[in-house]
């Protein structure tokens, strides 16, 4: 029987809802039911060609559901069982694996290339990052799958798999921060918004939210922001002013713009640590003089997945969720079906703030 999908039939082209037949699970694979997928502006790069993915293809990669069937060999998952997707598994040998830094496993998006299911009409498939969670139902690597973790509903764990994971990890593994630091974050989006929480989690001191809408104050207040400044020229000398004049002990940047990289540097304190979570084109060119690199001995760092490895940290993100310290409803701005996905684009396009969840 076919499931429904938004399939991406070429680069740049508009998502087209139609029937997808799946296959029964092979050796190591994991048939599953999807209870909803977060929209992540991930999907929308990879629409839109700033991230290159085979196609036609099924996107979504933020996503929970229920086991309907296993191959032969998997064993750590059941028909019937709540999970949580995971993108970009790690295949435990390349180098960055040896060296324990799963998150830059060279072989994580290996499975992107394969055809995982056909259109109804006889056109091969690829699963976008992995997973293809624009769909009803998906066939995915059993690595690509980890249990849901007790007392986390499933609809809002699907947000676990990438916005609440690339948040916490850029604040706890990449930026590492203390408690009574103070920080700021570029961008209020779905990422953001996580990253506030978790700065909040973290123990910050003073957390500044930076976006260039008025609107999304509110969201960001309410995710652990003690300010809000909206961007513009004057971003750094406004943070500066909020941090006596010395700027920020750690500055997160969740947008992807080089316009906003560079302010979340001039934002940072001497000797702090500017972190760049955000996926920019190639267009997006930031330059710095050698001089000034010296002078304020900062850390500019970048940020793959949060520097997460999802089998270790979902756990630990789901007792925060559990003592309440943690707020998946509170990144959620708008429940929608898959017709709405290309809604929930344009307003990414637009600036606007949270995350639009795929119900099912």
């Amino acid at each position: 029987m076919a499931v429904r999908a938004a399939v991406l039939p070429a680069i740049g082209a508009p998502l087209e809802i139609t029937g997808v037949e799946l296959p029964d699970p092979g050796p190591g694979q994991v048939r599953v039911r999807l209870a909803a997928a977060g929209v992540c502006h991930s999907d929308l790069s990879l629409s839109n060609g700033t991230m290159r993915v085979p196609v036609p293809a099924v996107l979504g990669h933020e996503g929970a559901g229920t086991v309907v069937s296993v191959g032969e060999g998997v064993t750590h998952v059941s028909p019937g069982d709540g999970v949580v997707l995971n993108w970009a598994p790690s295949c435990g040998s390349c180098h960055a694996c040896t060296l324990g830094e799963v998150w830059l496993c060279a072989n994580a998006l290996n499975g992107a290339a394969a055809v995982y299911a056909r259109t109804t009409g006889g056109t091969d498939l690829h699963p976008g990052l992995n997973v293809a969670a624009f769909a009803e139902e998906t066939v995915v690597a059993a690595s690509c799958v980890l249990p849901l973790p007790e007392g986390i509903p499933l609809v809002d764990a699907a947000l676990l798999g990438c916005a609440v994971l690339t948040g916490y990890g850029a604040v706890h593994h990449a930026a590492r921060v203390q408690p009574g630091e103070t920080v700021a974050v570029f961008g209020a989006g779905g990422v953001g918004l996580a990253t506030l929480q978790s700065a909040r989690v973290a123990g910050a001191s003073r957390i500044i939210a930076v976006d260039v809408s008025p609107a999304k104050e509110e969201l960001a207040r309410a995710a652990g922001a003690t300010d809000y400044v909206l961007a513009s020229d004057s971003t750094s000398r406004e943070i500066r002013a909020l941090t006596g004049k010395q700027g920020v002990d750690v500055a997160v940047e969740c947008a992807g713009r080089a316009v906003s990289i560079r302010a979340a540097w001039d934002s940072t304190r001497r000797g702090g640590r500017t972190t760049v979570v955000g996926i920019g084109g190639k267009d997006q060119e930031v330059t710095f003089n050698a001089l000034e690199i010296f002078h304020w001995g900062r850390t500019l760092s970048g940020c793959v997945y949060g520097n997460t490895d999802p089998a270790r940290d979902l756990p630990v993100l789901a007792e925060h969720v559990r003592a309440g310290r943690l707020d998946l409803s509170a990144l959620v701005t708008e429940r929608i079906t898959l017709e709405g996905i290309p809604a929930a684009f344009d307003a990414m396009l637009a600036g606007k703030g949270g995350r639009a969840l795929v119900v099912f």
